[in-house]
Formats: C-alpha cells, structure tokens, sequence
C-alpha cells in the first residue's frame, strides 16, 4: 500500500463519487426528499471529472518515465 501514485488516488476518488451519486439518484427515485441533492450532484460531477484528469495527467506522467 505504499505505492500510492496519481492515477491511485484518482481512481479511488472516482470510484466514491460514483458510488456517491449513484446513492444520491436512489433515494430520490425512492421518494425520499434531499433538499441539497442538485449541489451535491454538481460536486460529485467535478469530482469524476477532475478524478478522470488525475487518472490521465497520473499516467501520462508514470509512462513517460
């Protein structure tokens, strides 16, 4: 576990943000009211897309040397 690396952490981070709105999605199908549900979504989708940089930019930087 102590090579945590770019592309680790930014594979981590996604999977929770996923697993995050995919929770978020579920209890409003449910009926289940979420005042702050739209900002949390919002977050979340920065969180995948900056997840998916960190992935990118994290590989990029251990393939080139």
């Amino acid at each position: 576990m102590d090579n945590w690396n770019l592309t680790s952490v930014g594979l981590v981070l996604i999977g929770c943000s996923i697993t995050v709105a995919g929770t978020i999605i579920a209890a409003l199908l449910l009926g289940i009211s979420i005042g702050i549900a739209p900002y949390l979504l919002i977050i979340t989708a920065l969180l995948i897309v900056m997840s998916a940089i960190l992935i990118i930019y994290g590989d990029q930087k251990t393939n080139a040397g």
